[in-house]
């Protein structure tokens, strides 16, 4: 499954990438985000968990998605702006993609093959859902959008893929 960790990805600034390359080749959280949700607060959240886990050989990533009511409607400018100022961001953010339907970026149509905890997979509820993925590029755990970043559940999760 390390393809995963190697499909290719721009970052915010619009720079090719991987999502190895994004998180060091280290365990992440991956977030789709957008910054007029009602779930948008939860960036406190994933920036607190990337603070709190970066010590330990684990990464956030956020990816913006306009797909769900256009609630990501910026620039990537517009976007880091917005994520910096109001939310003190610093975890790495990719490009804005698709995450559903025939446009899906290649990331979220092996993400969206992971089922949830009740069993589902499939196309990504709204924004804010979550996936841990192992630094060997294994999806463990998907999380939907209500489930906050530091619930217990997903505390677990990251636990379980952390070195040592």
């Amino acid at each position: 499954m390390s393809d995963l960790l190697d499909l290719p990805v721009s970052t915010l600034q619009g720079e090719p990438t991987t999502l190895r390359d994004l998180t060091g080749g280290r365990p992440a959280l991956v977030v789709n985000v957008a910054s007029r949700c009602g779930l948008t607060p939860q960036y406190a959240g994933l920036e607190a968990m990337h603070e709190e886990y970066a010590g330990r050989g684990f990464a956030v990533v956020g990816v913006p998605c306009n797909q769900f009511m256009g609630q990501e409607p910026g620039t990537a400018e517009e976007i880091a702006e917005f994520c910096s100022a109001t939310y003190g961001v610093t975890f790495p953010m990719t490009e804005k993609v698709e995450v559903n339907g025939p446009g899906a970026h290649p990331l979220f149509q092996r993400l969206t093959a992971t089922p949830d905890i009740d069993g589902q997979d499939g196309d990504v509820a709204w924004n804010f859902e979550k996936w841990v993925i192992s630094g060997q590029g294994e999806v463990v755990a998907r999380f939907r959008p209500r489930t906050q970043p530091d619930a217990p559940e997903v505390r677990a999760a990251i636990e379980s893929v952390l070195p040592g």
